[in-house]
């Protein structure tokens, strides 16, 4: 739905931020991956590990938004940017997109320092997709003039399940995504004042003051 291109070269070209964090995604789950002993302590150094970020290693707040656990948890969320992330990078423009994106991985890990124990450990861009969904809550429920009711429908019934499925997973970090949506959510008043709307390729809609 939300796709600018079926090619790597488009996505690239037009949603540089979107193909950076995808790339980084696969290419530290398959460093981490191998079987190399000399890489253990360079992820131990850079997972986030509440005790660690409150004696002041704060780059722990940003690094496990690129690192994953296992395949599933990084093909779960390497989905969910690849679909929803490339329109709004072009709607938002690269640097705001990335702001967004930022700031909801650090909201999701601020939260889980305050409200988890010392020695829990996390990781995963689920924060800062949930910072997408909480930025496209706000545009269905509010810029109604940009989205057409049928869609703002889909869209906050996909948030919806994503939201249902966060809580139903044994091992997820459900306080990580729910702040990563309120992250998202707060912020798109001001991220959003001006957007510019991308070409619809896999949509066709008569109005063209709709953004979709």
């Amino acid at each position: 739905m939300f796709l600018p291109a079926n090619d790597s070269r488009t996505l690239i070209r037009l949603c540089p931020a979107v193909a950076a964090l995808l790339c980084a995604h696969i290419a530290l789950w398959l460093l981490f991956a191998l079987p190399i002993a000399t890489l253990e302590p360079v992820w131990q150094y850079t997972v986030g590990t509440n005790g660690a970020i409150l004696r002041g290693e704060y780059w722990r707040l940003v690094s496990p938004i690129v690192l994953h656990r296992d395949f599933s948890h990084m093909a779960a969320n390497s989905l969910s940017l690849y679909v929803c992330g490339p329109w709004l990078e072009r709607a938002l423009g690269t640097r705001r997109f990335f702001a967004l994106y930022l700031a909801g991985g650090i909201g999701a890990n601020i939260a889980t320092v305050l409200f988890m124990p010392p020695m829990y450990t996390h990781v995963g861009a689920s924060g800062a997709i949930f910072a997408l969904f909480g930025m496209y809550s706000y545009l269905a429920l509010f810029r109604r003039e940009a989205i057409a009711p049928r869609y703002a429908q889909l869209l906050l019934a996909v948030i919806a399940v994503n939201l249902a499925l966060a809580l139903t997973r044994p091992n997820g970090n459900l306080l990580a995504h729910l702040f990563g949506f309120a992250t998202g959510g707060l912020l798109a008043p001001f991220l959003a004042v001006r957007l510019d709307p991308p070409p619809l390729l896999w949509l066709h809609t008569p109005k063209r003051n709709r953004l979709f």
